[in-house]
């Protein structure tokens, strides 16, 4: 009975551990979303919307669209396409969060994404994401790969 408590209580304290020991930076998560939460594909979508990643010559970096207008409930499907060079993503989230999760991409720069709410893209690489906006506000899209974000790489979300 004895090793049975012992052996449990190795295998709390160990996976207690493990919980802490996730990537990124503290608070780091890609749990909670302020910009509503992950769609259902089973679901019909209220609007499709194709996003398109371009890289100019000029040295600057586009969504196109960069604005998207949505309303609170409506289910979107984006379809996220790469036409650059190099890899991008698409993180969508508030605005403070991005800023914060762009920091944490300073930090590890080749942390990359495939969830819910960001997808990370090779040169002509597709993907989707379909989402449900549940809250009223101005949200965010991002590339969040240092340099990108200040090249021009953003977007806004707005939910009436």
């Amino acid at each position: 009975m004895t090793l049975r408590l012992i052996t449990a209580a190795a295998v709390l304290a160990l996976s207690a551990g493990l919980a802490l020991a996730g990537p990124g930076a503290p608070g780091h998560t890609h749990k909670k979303f302020e910009a509503g939460e992950p769609g259902d594909p089973r679901k019909p979508v209220a609007k499709t919307v194709e996003v398109g990643m371009h890289e100019h010559e000029d040295a600057t970096m586009k969504f196109v669209p960069d604005r998207v207008e949505v309303k609170r409930g409506e289910q979107v499907r984006f379809v996220l396409k790469n036409h650059g060079k190099a890899d991008h993503e698409f993180m969508l989230d508030s605005i403070e969060h991005n800023a914060r999760h762009k920091i944490a991409m300073e930090k590890n720069p080749d942390m990359e994404h495939d969830d819910p709410n960001g997808k990370r893209l090779a040169p002509n690489g597709s993907n989707e994401i379909v989402w449900r906006f549940t809250k009223a506000g101005t949200f965010e899209f991002a590339c969040l790969i240092p340099g990108h974000y200040e090249s021009g790489m953003h977007g806004l979300v707005v939910v009436k």
